[in-house]
C-alpha cells in the first residue's frame, strides 16, 4: 500500500482546514515548494496537491505553486482542486502532472469526465468527498443529492478506473479514517480506492492496510505529519517502502 503526503494549497501556502471548513484553517508552512521538497528527501513515490482556492472558485488559483513543485521535483504529483475542462487537464499533465483529479466535474459534467478518460485513461481519477454518505462538491460546501456508490459506479461505467475518497468528517480532524465505507466502496465497485480523511496513527495505517485485499490501493494522510502524531519514516515502514510507481499508475 502506498502512503502519500498532502499538500493543500491555499493563497500560496501549505494548510490544512478541519473538516473542509475555511473558518478552520491551520497554515503549517509559508512555502510549499520546500515541503514538497521534505516529502521527496522522506521518500515519498507521490505527493497529493489540493489547490483548495481552486476548489471553491472552480478554477486553478494556485497553478504557479503547483508549477514550481511539479517541474522542480522527479517525484510524481497527482492534482485537483478547480479542474473542471479538458484544456485545463491537458495542460497540466503537459506541464509534468502525472494524474488529474476531478470532483465537482463528475455531478456537474460527466460528460467532460468521459472524454477525460478517454483521451488520458488512467491518469484521470475521479476524487468523491462525501459527507454522511453524501457526495459534496464545489470545495465541499454545496451538497448533492447523489450517493457515494451511486456516483462511483456511474464514473466506473464511463472508464473511471480509480478514486479518491474522503469522508469529510474526518478529514483534518485525527478522528481515524472512515475504515467502512472505504472498504464498501472498493468491495462495492471493484474500483482502485485510495483512503483520505482522518489518518491520526500508526494503528490507523495498520487499518487501512488490511483492506488492500478489497482493493484499497493507498492513503493520503495530512494533519497527522504536520502536527508530527505520526513519522512518515514509521508510515513507509507500515507501507511498504519498497513499492515501485511507474509513472502515472500506482
Amino acid at each position: 500500500m502506498l502512503v502519500i503526503p498532502a499538500i493543500d494549497l491555499r493563497n500560496g501556502k501549505c494548510v490544512r482546514l478541519i473538516e473542509g471548513r475555511l473558518d478552520r484553517e491551520t497554515i503549517y508552512s509559508e512555502q510549499p515548494v520546500e515541503m514538497a521538497r521534505h516529502w521527496q528527501e522522506s521518500g515519498a513515490k507521490y505527493l497529493h496537491i489540493v489547490d483548495l482556492d481552486g476548489a471553491f472558485a472552480g478554477t486553478l488559483k494556485n497553478l504557479p505553486v503547483i508549477k514550481e513543485i511539479v517541474t522542480g521535483f522527479k517525484i510524481p504529483v497527482q492534482v485537483g482542486g478547480g479542474i473542471r475542462d479538458l484544456e485545463t487537464i491537458q495542460m497540466l499533465l503537459d506541464l509534468g502532472v502525472q494524474r488529474v483529479i476531478l470532483g465537482t466535474a463528475a455531478i456537474a459534467q460527466p460528460e467532460v469526465v468521459r472524454q477525460a478518460v478517454q483521451q488520458f485513461g488512467e491518469q484521470v481519477v475521479l476524487g468523491i468527498d462525501a459527507r454522511d454518505g453524501m457526495v459534496a462538491v464545489q470545495g465541499w460546501a454545496v451538497a448533492s443529492d447523489i450517493t457515494v456508490l451511486d456516483l462511483a459506479n456511474q464514473m466506473k461505467a464511463i472508464g473511471i478506473k480509480r478514486v479518491i475518497f474522503t469522508d469529510i468528517r474526518r478529514d483534518g480532524t485525527l478522528k481515524g479514517p472512515n475504515l467502512e465505507a472505504t472498504g464498501e466502496l472498493a468491495r462495492q465497485t471493484g474500483l482502485k480506492v485510495i483512503a483520505s480523511g482522518g489518518v491520526s496513527s500508526l494503528e490507523d495505517l495498520r487499518k487501512v492496510k488490511q483492506l488492500a485485499g478489497d482493493g484499497v490501493e493507498g492513503v493520503i494522510v495530512g494533519q497527522a505529519l504536520y502536527t508530527r502524531a505520526i513519522s512518515f519514516e514509521d508510515a513507509l515502514e507500515i507501507c511498504h517502502p519498497d513499492y515501485v510507481v511507474s509513472p502515472g499508475i500506482l
